[in-house]
């Protein structure tokens, strides 16, 4: 919402700069988020009057003007703008003039013509497209007769004004109008303010009745509908001072009827819509819900494909309007109406915004229809408009308002002692101070034995509870004021929870294995959302999403992380070693009504040069084995590595099918680890990378257990070798397991130390060598007790797999 400081100044006079005003109003609860003045950086603006106008000889487009600026002799102007004519006051930036986007004019020559300065349009001055009128948005804008040749342009067109841009919440919906911000700076410093009444000059010689007749379906879905009518306008441009208040309220004049609906919005946060009457072709004026698949053209020439979830206004048979939306073009107001009909209305928000929503029109009107309205001000509103209508068009008001349904306006009262407001703001208040800020923020109160009665006029809605009252006092008294105090009671048990400690331990990890943290983002496109994932998944898409880039959630981290690999790459940063920690979405039923499951997952990526090149060694590219190495390393912070086994893993197709394994604990797979596809890497301009994602849920969901320490053994290790001739098929993690269980008590480590296929191996077969090493911490090892371990692990491998011992 954009607040012209002379426009708030001409309803409460306060004695205040605009950034003084804007610091007190975000200290007060409403932020303002700038001050702009149009004139600051510009400089050498004045009034000009074209004393001549002729075509340049050397050109069908330009015009060469000798204008008067106010100094002893005009001076001549090459211009190319369509409109430029002679008698005629227009905006000249002077040689050293400086103009929008900080451009400085300097005296040249255009097609051999000399040109002392420029002639500006509104655009070039600093005054956005979407605000300039349009009859003169191709061209340059002239200024009013009593403009005086050689003054800076500046105040003609308020540009000295200060904007104030206020960002307001949900909460606040009050402040989205002229009178909402009067009341508030009113209260702020404590300045009287009472709206002027509004009186109509009505014709009695017809009534509205003789017009139309207003019927409403239902009273929820419109809780109030009025209609005024005014007639003989005629359809002209508005006033100056009125374009200048739309214009610093960033909405673009149009013409004196849709021009005072607009700036009636702004005073009173009331959206109206204004008929030509002529043009209803009907007195009847029905609110109904639209038929399923009925149609209708809006104002912007689109056609509309109506549902049952969308309100309309019609002429009884026909709709005419989009209800709190946008006007038909079949009833719009243009330079033939002679009649309008003034429509000043409530509708129901949720179904606003679902129509607003559905058809892409979210505007000022239809946003303050779904916060909320004054509905105490809605007829006024309505009186005023058509009032102001008529004094600008020539017209008068026909007699009486045509009502198919009224919201009757109710204060709410609110009851809270002052004990409860000092208790909750820790302060010391009395009764006069507290009272003091109900007056001065317009509430009428009663007070009794310290308890008071506070009476809420409907045009602050958002006020229903004790907690409100508190807030207004706060806010008014001053949030600055209020004491800084410790918080008393117990001491809460501190320090982190276990989920914290594993989260704090995890990124210890992963930074001290080299990997660097990364963020990415949630959302992501509906093609990549699926990918690492096994199955058909049920993708969560936005319904109305900001970018193409971004419309669903992640069902893995290894997308988004991956286009920050190629986002590096291209930047030639080829070894790169990443990680993140974030929540993936994943849904069981329809997203459309039921949330997603969020799931807590850890991945990183690797690719590039392990360790790089020196004088006394070849660089180490990353590998398969780096991967898992890491992947170990991690996994052994939280768990037991006899609890993890690494299986084949070809499910993925952005996995290599021979450099990937799942990764399973106590039996239940919670992620995996591999080499990207190298297919898919092509695809995305990757080079070889690997990469792992895990499933912290599945890994935290049981508590670690103890670690037990034990004496290092006094007496000898004993080391034994296996040769296994086995199928390729069978993997070494099967071997490893079997191995371990089998090995006894005193089987402390095995490892593979060679794998062989190749000459005098038959084929689909392979020889893997392992060290086996033995202890025992209470007495030295015999041959017995060794042979005995080995011999029952050998008969076990070749029950299980047919091994051949070599």
């Amino acid at each position: 919402m954009n607040v012209s400081e002379k426009w708030i100044k001409s309803l409460v006079p306060i004695q205040a700069s605009a950034q003084e005003i804007a610091d007190k109003m975000s200290t007060t609860g409403i932020e303002v988020e700038g001050v702009i003045r149009l004139q600051d950086g510009l400089k050498k603006l004045v009034v000009g009057y074209v004393e001549t106008c002729i075509p340049h000889p050397d050109s069908d487009h330009l015009s060469v003007c000798m204008v008067d600026v106010g100094e002893d002799a005009p001076i001549q102007i090459v211009c190319g703008a369509p409109n430029i004519k002679a008698d005629k006051k227009v905006i000249v930036a002077l040689v050293g003039a400086r103009i929008a986007g900080n451009y400085k004019i300097k005296k040249g020559k255009i097609r051999g013509a000399e040109s002392f300065g420029m002639i500006c349009s509104l655009q070039e001055i600093g005054f956005d497209e979407s605000v300039v009128p349009k009859e003169v948005a191709e061209g340059i804008y002239f200024m009013p007769e009593e403009a005086v040749v050689g003054d800076e342009v500046y105040p003609y067109l308020d540009m000295d004004d200060s904007i104030l841009e206020l960002s307001i919440t949900p909460n606040r919906a009050d402040a989205l109008s002229m009178l909402g911000v009067a009341y508030e700076l009113a209260a702020i410093y404590d300045q009287p303010f009472t709206p002027e009444k509004v009186r109509v000059d009505e014709e009695d010689s017809e009534s509205v009745q003789d017009y139309v007749n207003v019927t409403v379906v239902d009273a929820n879905d419109c809780p109030t509908y009025k209609m005024r009518v005014i007639k003989n306008v005629t359809i002209q441009e508005s006033p100056l001072w009125l374009q200048k208040r739309l214009m610093s309220a960033g909405m673009r004049p149009i013409n004196n009827v849709v021009d005072v609906t607009n700036y009636v919005l702004m005073l009173y946060g009331q959206p109206l819509h204004a008929f030509d009457y002529g043009k209803l072709a009907s007195k009847e004026i029905l609110v109904r819900r639209a038929h399923e698949n009925e149609t209708m053209t809006t104002l912007d020439g689109q056609e509309r494909i109506l549902s049952s979830e969308n309100i309309v206004i019609t002429n009884g048979e026909k709709p005419v309007a989009l209800a709190g939306v946008m006007g038909g073009q079949n009833t719009e107001v243009d330079a033939e109406t002679t009649t309008v009909a003034l429509e000043a209305a409530l509708f129901d928000p949720t179904l606003t915004r679902l129509t607003s929503k559905k058809f892409h029109l979210r505007s000022e009107s239809s946003m303050r229809f779904e916060k909320g309205i004054n509905v105490a001000t809605v007829g006024e509103a309505g009186d005023f408009a058509a009032s102001l209508i008529a004094e600008l068009s020539g017209g008068v008001v026909v007699s009486q308002t045509a009502i198919g349904s009224e919201q009757v306006a109710r204060n709410v009262e609110i009851s809270i002692s002052l004990e409860h407001i000092n208790r909750a703001l820790g302060t010391s208040l009395n009764k006069e101070e507290v009272g003091e800020i109900f007056n001065r923020l317009a509430f009428p109160y009663t007070e009794t034995a310290d308890v008071f009665v506070v009476v809420i006029p409907p045009r602050r809605w958002d006020i229903h509870i004790e907690a409100d009252i508190i807030e207004e006092v706060a806010r008014i008294y001053g949030y600055d004021n209020l004491p800084s105090t410790l918080p008393s009671g117990t001491d809460a048990e501190s320090g982190l929870n276990q989920n914290q400690k594993n989260l704090r331990k995890l990124h210890e990890t992963a930074m001290a294995a080299g990997l660097s943290e990364i963020v990415s983002y949630a959302l992501t496109t509906e093609a990549k959302a699926p990918l690492f994932t096994e199955g058909r998944q049920v993708i969560t898409k936005l319904d109305w999403p900001m970018t193409e880039d971004r419309t669903s959630l992640r069902l893995s981290l290894l997308p988004g992380i991956l286009d920050i690999i190629k986002y590096n790459i291209v930047r030639q940063k080829d070894n790169l070693a990443v990680y993140e920690i974030g929540k993936v979405f994943e849904q069981t039923g329809d997203y459309k009504t039921q949330l997603p499951k969020e799931v807590n997952k850890f991945a990183f990526a690797l690719t590039g040069e392990r360790l790089g090149k020196t004088w006394r060694s070849k660089a180490e590219k990353v590998d398969f084995y780096t991967a898992k190495g890491i992947a170990e390393t991690i996994l052994s912070t939280f768990v037991s590595l006899a609890d993890i086994r690494f299986e084949k893993l070809e499910a993925l197709k952005e996995l290599h099918p021979g450099r990937s394994a799942s990764i399973l604990y106590k039996g239940e797979s919670i992620g995996f680890v591999g080499q990207v596809h190298p297919k898919f890497a092509k695809e995305n301009d990757l080079f070889e990378t690997y990469v792992l994602e895990l499933n912290l849920d599945g890994l935290w969901k049981e508590e670690s257990s103890a670690v037990i320490f034990e004496e290092i053994s006094k007496f000898p290790t004993v080391h034994r070798d296996i040769a296994l001739l086995v199928d390729t098929t069978v993997d070494n993690q099967s071997l490893t397991g079997t191995i371990l269980e089998n090995g006894g008590r005193f089987l402390k480590d095995v490892k593979l130390f060679d794998v062989y296929l190749g000459e005098n191996i038959q084929q689909g077969k392979k020889s893997l060598a392992y060290a086996l090493t033995f202890s025992n911490i209470e007495a030295t090892l015999t041959d017995e007790d060794v042979n005995a371990a080995m011999a029952k692990v050998q008969k076990k491998l070749i029950e299980n797999y047919g091994v051949e011992i070599r």
